[in-house]
């Protein structure tokens, strides 16, 4: 007769027990697909895709765009500290992004769809936000409309949670 190696013949469960480690109950009421939580961020603002889109930018002369930039950015640092701390950089490449033709800016817009898929995954969502269509939006002035689009995603994912409550994260 032989014995099972480890990790064969038995339950993960029962293995442990066996092994003398201590085990919590798995809840029933959870559903086995969802993912777990891992860490924990402050809820994102909502904010109306067209009025940060179009309608405050037209009544600010374009300051609240500079505006939308930087707070869009502190925002996803604080709801994941993993995505870095960029909303200075994000507003200098705006205010100085002509000493670079251009091209700075470019490259903050770009890492922003980066910072906003990953804030999908950390929602527990699919990272549906696309740095090339983002790209190509953009140049159209359609930029701003596409990110907040992508970015209420991630806030709708916790239903009821207020800006600046704490929230799970999933990934």
């Amino acid at each position: 007769m032989s014995y099972p190696q480890q990790g064969q013949g038995q339950p993960y469960q029962q293995q442990h027990a066996q092994a003398g480690h201590a085990q919590a109950p798995l809840p029933q009421h959870a559903p086995q697909h969802a993912p777990q939580p891992v860490g924990a961020g402050y809820q994102m603002k909502r904010r109306n895709p067209l009025g940060a889109w179009l309608g405050l930018p037209m009544i600010t002369l374009g300051i609240y765009g500079l505006v939308w930039f930087y707070k869009v950015h502190e925002e996803l640092h604080g709801y994941d500290r993993r995505i870095g701390n960029s909303a200075v950089n994000a507003l200098l490449s705006l205010l100085f992004g002509f000493i670079t033709l251009g091209i700075w800016p470019l490259v903050m817009w770009v890492k922003l769809a980066g910072r906003i898929s990953q804030a999908q995954r950390a929602a527990g969502l699919p990272g549906s936000c696309n740095a090339a269509l983002g790209f190509l939006l953009g140049i159209f002035g359609f930029g701003v409309l596409y990110y907040q689009i992508e970015l209420n995603k991630v806030v709708d994912r916790y239903q009821g949670a207020q800006a600046g409550q704490q929230v799970p994260l999933a990934a």
